[in-house]
């Protein structure tokens, strides 16, 4: 007989399968598509928070500080918001902004809408390529807009005091009027920019339904009817946008004025814009200009908010 074996037998070795793909390492769709979604917004966001965020709140921490860009900061705490709004110069500024807006917003929103009405009337011919041509100017830079009206409003070689003349009107030089100059500016305003809310009342309008005129139509109602019953009630929303759209363009003027008449004549239509300009710029008081810029940020934040919140409200009324 042979003598047993000292040495234990190993176990056979056993197959292990790879972990599944449903197990506990597995990403579920929703974690990817998170991770997707920040992969494509990461660059956007990083562009944004160098030449956004970063400058907000250096701006934010400025206001606090006499500084000049050069040479040590003074902590001043509230002082310059106190400036702001005890300066004579600033407060005509102020003032100017709330005239520039009171002008442009109206004016703005009654001719876009009256030409988007005409534009929409589908017995009008060539509607397309009238669309495009009144749309034209708003793709302008302002300022190249500013130099050409300037031009043509030059009391000397103008086109128009020229065409003017002709007919026996003299215009004279209603830049250097300190009663005209702040419509002028106001007129290029619209000129450059109803275009674009033209094209926002198109559109919609041309989500109203046709049988809604239709059923007004059998009842009796003219065009005045017509628009003041089915057309502004259902424009609500758009107009909302237009409104708040146009009132922030309105609070950030500044490329017209700079241009056409550096905020005079006699500070006439100086505005809160150009004051940030000249504040930090030329003056190199980075600390008043940032208050004011911020007072400007939260007075365009209350007035948007205002407007959004009246106009959800005419929605639920007329809704009820």
């Amino acid at each position: 007989m042979s003598a047993p074996s000292t040495m234990a037998k190993r176990p056979p070795r056993t197959y292990r399968a790879p972990r599944p793909l449903g197990g506990r390492g597995r990403i579920s769709p929703r974690a990817r598509r998170t991770t997707a979604a920040i992969c494509f917004l990461l660059p956007a966001l990083v562009v944004l928070g160098t030449f956004v965020g970063y400058p907000m709140l250096a701006a934010l921490r400025t206001s606090f500080f006499e500084a000049s860009g050069f040479g040590p900061e003074q902590w001043v705490g509230l002082g310059n918001y106190v400036e702001v709004f005890t300066d004579a110069t600033l407060l005509k500024a102020m003032a100017n902004t709330a005239l520039y807006a009171v002008l442009f917003t109206p004016i703005a929103i009654a001719v876009s809408l009256a030409v988007a009405l005409l534009v929409n009337d589908p017995r009008l011919p060539f509607r397309g390529l009238l669309r495009s041509a009144l749309f034209f100017p708003f793709i302008v830079s302002m300022a190249v807009a500013a130099f050409a009206w300037g031009y043509l409003i030059d009391p000397q070689v103008g086109l128009l005091n020229s065409w003017l003349r002709g007919i026996g009107i003299r215009l004279g030089d209603v830049l250097n009027d300190p009663a005209l100059a702040m419509p002028t500016v106001v007129l290029v305003a619209v000129w450059k920019s109803f275009g674009f809310y033209m094209v926002v009342f198109v559109a919609g309008l041309q989500d109203i339904p046709a049988s809604l005129y239709e059923a007004a139509r059998m009842d009796g109602a003219g065009p005045l009817r017509r628009l003041t019953g089915v057309t502004l009630p259902l424009l609500n929303n758009t107009m909302t946008f237009v409104v708040i759209f146009a009132l922030i363009a309105a609070l950030q003027a500044f490329d017209q004025i700079y241009v056409l008449t550096q905020g005079g004549p006699f500070h006439a239509t100086d505005t809160v814009v150009t004051q940030i300009y000249d504040l930090g710029f030329k003056e190199l008081d980075l600390g008043t200009a940032s208050a004011l810029s911020y007072v400007l940020l939260i007075a365009t934040l209350v007035l948007s908010l205002i407007q959004f919140f009246a106009g959800s409200r005419r929605e639920q009324e007329l809704g009820s």
